[in-house]
């Protein structure tokens, strides 16, 4: 179904950039921030958020959730693309939580989830 193959596709560069950005920025010492224009320098809208609730962004435990998160993401994704019977309730539920992730994260999660919801009610309307 090609509804799924959008939904893996997305999920696989979402949680695959969190997992990557996450590894870099432990190698490294920071994430990837754009260089040039109004944002030059500056780290994503998710680093407001996650500030809020008392996580620096920048901090070691930050970078290590990125490179968690990314890596269950590519996993649940995984059993997602192979039919596992809890795939689609994963992927839903990672997508939901990746909301925080402003501004790719959040448009891919949203994107996922109302195509998980189209193809599960083409799947129904099918059966």
């Amino acid at each position: 179904m090609f509804i799924k193959w959008i939904i893996i596709i997305m999920a696989v560069l979402n949680f695959g950039y969190m997992a990557f950005d996450g590894s870099r920025a432990l190698a490294t010492g920071d994430y990837i921030r754009p260089t040039s224009g109004e944002y030059a320098g500056q780290l994503g809208p998710w680093s407001k958020a996650v500030q809020k609730i008392g996580i620096n962004p920048e901090s070691t435990a930050m970078k290590l959730i990125f490179v968690i998160w990314g890596i269950a993401g590519l996993a649940i994704t995984v059993a997602f693309a192979t039919g596992q019977p809890w795939g689609w309730k994963a992927l839903l539920v990672m997508n939901i939580c990746t909301l925080w992730y402003a501004m790719m994260g959040t448009m891919s999660g949203i994107i996922q989830i109302l195509l998980l919801f189209l193809m599960k009610m083409i799947l129904n309307k099918n059966s």
